[in-house]
């Protein structure tokens, strides 16, 4: 009985988080702008989506500055980790929280104090701006993503390589960075997620002519969302998707070939 109560639970819990994204994506092959009513199969949102201008643009923004801020914020992740990781436990402990600050602060204030920080340096809000704030929240999720991984390697293995001869960066990139990956790809993924999903900061820390998907759809939101808006948003699940499955496919055959070793 109690078998069937947890699947069940499971069930309802899997139905209210992915049933208003199976809709949204249905509707996307509507004909009528409407999704009140079905009119029938359609591909006609989705070609009139590569001829919007305003969300190319925004879809161009919005993967630029995901793809410049994750890898930036994965580099300076990867180097803090591995510091706070060489720390004294009270050096290890102060780090740890300062950079839990950003992840609990709320979005508002964070998107507030680094608009007020970019006008205090003369900044003048747009890409460059908007490219340092993703850095900014992106780089503690990074950090926490590599921690795990760094507390679960061999310490020794470091100060063996070295003894064999190896240069630090010879030791870091063959013996580090192949036991962190997982960790590493992890931040990557998440720090990706995260800037295109972001909003509240992103509207802080834009100007004019620079503008992401979230802001775009919530500028689209006050006289009525486009149709167009659920076939990218059904273009974006799919290709996270496709991500997600090639990178847990990678995972898992590097655990099997672990395993055989």
């Amino acid at each position: 009985m109690m078998r069937h109560l947890k699947r069940l639970y499971i069930g309802i819990v899997f139905f209210f988080l992915y049933a208003p994204i199976l809709i949204l994506m249905i509707f996307s092959f509507n004909k009528s702008r409407y999704m009140s009513k079905w009119d029938g199969f359609s591909l006609k949102w989705y070609a009139d989506l590569f001829s919007d201008r305003d969300i190319m643009s925004a879809l161009y923004y919005t993967l630029l500055i995901a793809v410049l801020s994750t890898i930036i914020a994965t580099v300076i992740g990867l180097i803090t980790a591995i510091g706070i990781h060489d720390m004294n436990k009270l050096g290890k402990g102060i780090m740890v929280n300062i950079s839990y600050l950003p992840i609990l602060n709320p979005d508002i204030v964070t998107g507030i104090s680094l608009m007020m920080l970019f006008v205090f340096m003369k900044l003048e809000l747009g890409f460059l701006t908007l490219l340092l704030a993703h850095i900014t929240f992106n780089v503690p999720y990074v950090i926490f993503s590599i921690l795990p991984k760094l507390r679960q390697m061999n310490k020794h293995l470091y100060e063996a390589a070295l003894d064999l001869g190896a240069t630090p960066f010879y030791a870091f990139r063959k013996v580090i960075l192949p036991e962190i990956m997982p960790g590493v790809v992890t931040g990557m993924i998440l720090a990706f997620t995260l800037s295109i999903d972001d909003f509240v900061i992103s509207y802080f820390t834009t100007g004019a002519g620079v503008s992401n998907l979230s802001i775009i759809i919530y500028s689209m939101a006050r006289v009525g969302i486009k149709p167009t808006i659920n076939a990218l948003s059904t273009l974006l699940f799919i290709s996270v998707l496709l991500l997600l499955l090639i990178v847990n496919k990678r995972t898992s055959n590097n655990n099997g070939k672990e395993k055989v070793i």
